[in-house]
This record gives C-alpha cells, sequence and structure tokens, in this order.
C-alpha cells in the first residue's frame, strides 16, 4: 500500500458528497451522537458498492445499461426528497432543539440509503482500486479487498470527524435562527444540486 493511495484516498473522502452534506446535518439537526449514526450509516454502504466492484458484478451498473439507470433515479429521488425534506424542516435534516431526535436507527438507515442509491460509488470503486492493484498482481483480488477495506476506516473516520465537529458547533448555530435557516437553505440546495447532477448522468 502506498503513500499516492493513502493521500488519495484521503483527497476523496474529504471531498463534499452525499455522505459528507447528510453527516453534518444530521448532526446540526440532533446533536454529535445522530451524526456519528449518520456518519455509520453511510460507510457502511459502501461495503456492498466494494463487494460489487470486486467481483466484477460494476460492469451492470456501468453507464447506458437498464440497471444503472434503474438505481441512478432511484438515487436522484432520494437526493429530491431530502432537499424537500431540509426545505419543509422534516426528520432528520430538521435544526430545531425543541423537538426529539429521530432513533439512532432510522438515522443508520437513511445514511445507507444515501450512498446504496449512488451507483457512481460502485464506478468510483471500479475506477479508483485497479490504479493501485494492476490485475495480473498476484492475490489481487485479496489487495483490492484490503484497499477497499482502508478506504472504508479512512471514510468512517473522516465522517464521524465531521460529525464530532458539528454536533460541537450545534448549540452556536441553535442560538443563530438566521443561521440556521441559512444551513437549512445550503443543506436542500446541495441536495438538490447533487440530485440534478446525477439527473443528467442518468440522460
Amino acid at each position: 500500500m502506498t503513500i499516492a493511495f493513502l493521500l488519495t484516498t484521503l483527497v476523496v473522502v474529504l471531498t463534499p458528497g452525499t455522505g459528507v452534506l447528510y453527516t453534518l446535518s444530521t448532526a446540526l439537526a440532533s446533536g454529535r451522537r445522530a451524526g456519528l449514526a449518520a456518519a455509520l450509516g453511510g460507510t457502511v454502504s459502501l461495503l456492498p458498492h466494494l463487494a460489487v466492484a470486486v467481483t466484477g458484478l460494476a460492469a451492470l451498473l456501468r453507464a447506458g445499461t437498464p440497471a444503472y439507470r434503474v438505481v441512478t433515479w432511484l438515487g436522484v429521488g432520494y437526493l429530491l426528497w431530502l432537499a424537500v425534506a431540509a426545505l419543509r424542516d422534516r426528520g432528520a435534516l430538521r435544526i430545531d432543539d425543541g423537538r426529539p431526535a429521530p432513533s439512532t436507527a432510522r438515522i443508520v438507515r437513511h445514511g445507507m440509503v444515501v450512498n446504496l442509491l449512488n451507483p457512481k460509488v460502485t464506478v468510483f470503486f471500479v475506477a479508483f482500486l485497479p490504479q493501485f492493484v494492476p490485475p495480473d498482481s498476484p492475490a489481487a483480488t485479496s489487495r483490492m479487498l484490503l484497499h477497499g477495506g482502508v478506504f472504508v476506516l479512512t471514510t468512517l473516520l473522516v465522517f464521524a470527524g465531521f460529525a464530532a465537529s458539528a454536533g460541537a458547533l450545534r448549540h452556536r448555530v441553535l442560538a443563530r435562527p438566521r443561521l440556521t435557516a441559512a444551513l437549512r437553505h445550503g443543506f436542500a440546495g446541495s441536495f438538490l444540486a447533487l440530485g440534478l447532477g446525477l439527473a443528467l448522468t442518468a440522460r
């Protein structure tokens, strides 16, 4: 395992995407514990994508195939639902100190769905892992699993860091109603942009 792989992994994980946005919004809405649950859900959802990539089934999800289009449009629909939920101040995306937080299990499930319905994650694994594990090398499958496992672990640590930071700032955010509203609209806009971007690739 090279330094180049570790640095590339860190850059990719730190780049904001649906998992990061969901983790941040949940931590701000319901606290550090809820944010950590969202981080766990987003990370666990990577395992099926990794398994699909390593077993070579990801070809079924490449652009242009029916399976890819179905999963992509499901992902678009879910991202748009998250945007509407943020705008309507409902569910795990609400930012309000006066109502009970969603259950941990519900937050984990939502975190899993966010990335499970993102076929780009599988395509990413297919394009990313072979760059660091030559297919003709001995035990290529084992090495891909090892590299993929490091990527998943890095994702969990980074997402947990985002959750802890957002959870620590939560009360300062709640003390400023205008900032709370701006963040809610910002998250809604981000989910909307991601959904529309994903929709464009499915056309």
